[in-house]
């Protein structure tokens, strides 16, 4: 099993403590590369931490990273927790990761995304005090997404992978050949792990997997980051103007392997209530309940996992 690793630095004076994550998938690896620069930078004496403590974990999943996929053995954005008794690799990974992330205050975790696309910032939910992602912490988040050099922010996750685990429930007993993600909690990742220990978090959708932009824009949001935390000497970065923000509220699964979307569609494409999304094996129509945002499409989705996520306008950072 390969080490994992982890670089800190401290200032002697005190200030926020801040964690920055690459490669939690391992084929994301826009995050690894500017870690790997800002790592270079602080080494050199031309980027100063002034305070605060800051952690850089340049590739957070080293087996999945060493074999460019997506995931070693599963996910380790879902149902990220400490466990006495590890099964898999990124249950060895989680026992790492999670005591370190509740030593932070603050997370910025870096990834990236299959199809064409623009950069876009997760937050997570507003505060509230429900059962599901209590939180105190909203405003401190949205300070910061507005800063990290992106025009679109989203929300919604937990609730919206809830609700769906809600529907496939229903029709557990009807697929009995697949894998199916039944906890409502099998949502958290990193950003709702960190939330949970009293932190707050943000998830930087940095481009296609393979756009060379994409380390620049998570090498500018991680000098953001410090700036806006005043963990290094540098003027706060001003609030991107006119952000927009949807928020995730209905996800479909796949049902079949003959599933098929009605085109190719991309992340954040708009879509009018009725229009055809795609179409069941039986030739079933999925069509837009609302006028909406077709979110995450994924045309390789397995049978009994999400297929699509739907979005609605939201005035939140308004």
């Amino acid at each position: 099993m390969q080490p994992f690793k982890a670089v800190s630095y401290a200032s002697p004076y005190p200030g926020p403590r801040l964690i920055i994550l690459g490669a939690v998938h391992g084929n994301e690896t826009c995050g690894t590369r500017a870690i790997e620069r800002v790592i270079t930078e602080i080494d050199a004496g031309t980027l100063r931490l002034s305070s605060g403590r800051l952690t850089l974990v340049p590739v957070a999943n080293p087996l999945a990273y060493a074999e460019h996929r997506r995931v070693g053995d599963r996910n380790l954005n879902r149902k990220l927790a400490a466990t006495a008794t590890p099964h898999d690799y990124e249950d060895h990974v989680a026992n790492w990761l999670c005591p370190l992330l509740a030593a932070h205050e603050v997370l910025l975790d870096l990834h990236s995304f299959h199809s064409p696309g623009t950069p876009f910032v997760m937050l997570g939910p507003t505060d509230n005090d429900g059962p599901l992602e209590p939180f105190t912490q909203a405003a401190r988040e949205e300070a910061l997404a507005v800063r990290l050099g992106v025009g679109r922010a989203v929300d919604g996750w937990l609730d919206t992978y809830a609700a769906g685990v809600a529907r496939r429930r229903e029709f557990a007993a009807t697929l009995p050949e697949a894998t199916l993600d039944l906890d409502p909690r099998y949502g958290i990742g990193t950003t709702e792990y960190t939330r949970s220990m009293g932190g707050s978090a943000l998830t930087l959708e940095c481009g296609q997997h393979d756009d060379a932009q994409a380390p620049a824009v998570a090498h500018r949001a991680i000098v953001a980051t410090l700036a806006h935390l005043r963990l290094i000497d540098a003027p706060d970065p001003p609030p991107t103007p006119g952000v927009e923000c949807l928020s995730l509220c209905e996800v479909i699964d796949k049902l079949h392997a003959n599933d098929a979307f009605a085109q190719a569609w991309r992340s954040f494409d708009p879509v009018a209530k009725g229009r055809a999304i795609g179409t069941r094996h039986d030739g079933r129509v999925v069509a837009a309940p609302f006028d909406g945002f077709v979110v995450f499409p994924n045309a390789a989705a397995e049978v009994g996992h999400e297929w699509f996520y739907l979005a609605r306008p939201s005035s939140r950072l308004a």
